[in-house]
């Protein structure tokens, strides 16, 4: 089975997943929701959303989303084919642009999405994704320890951490966030901690744009 991109899962909530080679549907990444409201268009409203102190500029990666994870970080993790990417468009790519990577022969992937696509849409955010997770859009949502400084959170559409999924949205901005997923792993322990391995060279990568 070669490299393909999941169909939607549900209506006004795309799942940009990748599907790899030798892996099932349960054991791949979720990409970052599109909360179908605008739940983040006044994102301090809500006093339980965390706040952003200091904004991260993605726009460098937009256009290059792969390049935003060092790769001395992708090797480390055992990933070392190139990423697929994933720009931004109204189908698939709706979050926003990604990047997917994948371990040959194991199942096991790695996916980042830069959600700008919500942004523009007034849902971005961690404000569009507590919005998403209070519509029942995505039941589950825990928060998730500081990345670099920054709040996180974990959110899907059910707990899958413990069958190797682990899914953590970054808040880089009050209205934006970048997703990483991790599928295929042994359990939440390794795939919590790949992800956020992954999230944490992301802002270090953001920090010094």
């Amino acid at each position: 089975m070669t490299v393909r991109l999941l169909a939607r899962v549900t209506v006004g909530v795309v799942a940009a997943a990748l599907l790899l080679a030798g892996c099932s549907p349960e054991k791949t990444g979720t990409a970052t929701p599109v909360p179908s409201g605008s739940a983040s268009s006044n994102p301090s409203a809500d006093p339980a959303v965390p706040k952003v102190a200091t904004p991260l500029d993605v726009s460098k990666y937009v256009s290059k989303p792969c390049d935003i994870v060092p790769g001395t970080v992708l090797s480390s993790l055992r990933f070392t084919d190139p990423g697929h990417t994933q720009l931004q468009d109204e189908g698939f790519g709706a979050a926003g642009p990604g990047c997917g990577w994948k371990i040959s022969g194991e199942g096991v992937s790695m996916q980042v999405i830069i959600g700008t696509g919500n942004r523009d849409r007034g849902a971005g955010g961690l404000a569009g994704l507590y919005g998403a997770h209070e519509s029942g859009q995505f039941p589950f949502l825990e928060p998730a320890p500081a990345v670099e400084g920054y709040p996180a959170i974990y959110i899907d559409k059910r707990d899958r951490r413990p069958i190797g999924n682990c899914s953590i949205d970054v808040g880089v901005a009050d209205d934006l966030v970048v997703g990483v997923y991790s599928g295929g792993y042994e359990g939440a322990e390794d795939s919590c901690a790949a992800a956020q391995k992954v999230a944490a060279s992301i802002i270090t990568t953001l920090k010094g744009a």
